[in-house]
């Protein structure tokens, strides 16, 4: 059956709070070693959680900052659980993260857990995180998760420093097997910087060799920012299918973006399309969580791709990609603009270019 992201999201995420004891180059929260003290609290967390059943997502991801910070988590996780939410968790990998921490949230209840590793080893891993001794932790939590028996997921963040490792990674990635690979292409928010952003052309072959890699593996891989993933995984399972009558093709990654069929709370209740589109539409503490996402004038035009501009605009791919508008954002300040992190033109844009131009 095909979902209703217009009125149910398939991920929301809440940020519980914006403090860390890492130091990320890419920080999308530009976390801080403290708690800021107007964060959601006990009470209204316990809203939020009633607000979410409302709407209705697939999976509510805790993350942050560090989840571990707040000493209420597990009550958290507890009565999201009792709610029938699906709760996934993203900690981050500090000396709280330990084995028995694990072991509780997981009989809190949390589905799943996803866990950072952004590079090989601990030289490219540490160098991003900014805390010597993060990718050694990491190995270690992994291997507290396998035994707590919830499924793993591994996030990677991609800059245009570490793209040329992102095989490397992918080789340490299948021998841990993770229930799901996320590749994050980092965006210019938060303390990331636009230098940090990948081209287009190496986003395009990081894209046809993330399609190999799960052809040849077997490993689910799904990319954050970089919806365009999905054009290429639709190229590639036609042109197979030319190739071969009897292949069957794969499914292709839902057409889930910011703001259509994703929906993020910060740790002071504002409500965004996404984490890296910081355009905020309403506040939980004033406002319905339900009815922003579903009315919005925001979110309605990030579910409308006929209100994409630039190349975008005219992409047949509009529907299955519809560009990153996070990234459209932070390049543009226009939300609706082209993603400039994607190589295809469209060969309506090719043939038209010419002629806006001398309109222009």
């Amino acid at each position: 059956m095909i979902e209703d992201l217009a009125r149910h999201p398939a991920v929301a995420i809440w940020e519980t709070t914006r403090a860390c004891d890492l130091a990320c180059l890419h920080c999308r929260a530009s976390a801080v070693s403290q708690r800021a003290p107007d964060e959601l609290s006990t009470a209204e967390a316990y809203d939020l959680l009633d607000q979410l059943v409302d709407l209705g997502p697939r999976v509510l991801v805790l993350t942050g900052g560090d989840p571990l910070k707040r000493p209420d988590l597990l009550a958290i996780v507890e009565a999201a659980t009792a709610r029938g939410l699906h709760v996934a968790l993203a900690p981050s990998v500090t000396p709280l993260l330990t084995a028995e921490a694990i072991a509780r949230v997981a009989r809190a209840g949390v589905r799943r857990i996803a866990l950072s590793l952004d590079g090989p080893d601990a030289a490219c891993h540490d160098g991003l995180r900014g805390v010597p001794g993060s990718f050694e932790a990491t190995l270690r939590a992994i291997g507290h998760v396998r035994d707590a028996n919830v499924p793993l997921q591994i996030n990677t963040s991609v800059t245009a420093a570490t793209a040329v490792r992102l095989h490397s990674v992918g080789r340490l990635v299948e021998r841990l097997r993770p229930a799901l690979w996320s590749v994050f292409f980092v965006v210019p928010v938060g303390r990331a910087r636009q230098s940090q952003q990948v081209d287009a052309a190496t986003s395009e072959r990081l894209f046809h060799w993330l399609y190999d890699c799960t052809a040849r593996t077997g490993l689910a891989v799904k990319t954050t920012a970089a919806p365009a993933y999905r054009r290429v995984v639709l190229q590639r399972e036609a042109a197979r299918a030319r190739s071969d009558p009897a292949y069957r093709r794969r499914p292709i990654p839902p057409g889930v973006t910011d703001g259509k069929g994703f929906v993020f709370v910060s740790h002071r209740g504002a409500v965004y399309p996404s984490g890296f589109l910081p355009v905020s539409v309403g506040n939980v503490r004033r406002d319905r969580l339900v009815d922003l996402y579903r009315w919005s004038p925001v979110f309605r035009d990030l579910r409308s791709p006929w209100k994409l501009e630039g190349k975008c605009g005219v992409c047949a791919f509009q529907v299955v990609c519809g560009g990153s508008r996070a990234r459209a954002y932070a390049v543009s300040g226009n939300y609706l603009g082209e993603d400039p992190a994607c190589a295809y033109e469209p060969s309506r844009y090719r043939r038209d270019a010419p002629v806006l131009a001398q309109r222009a």
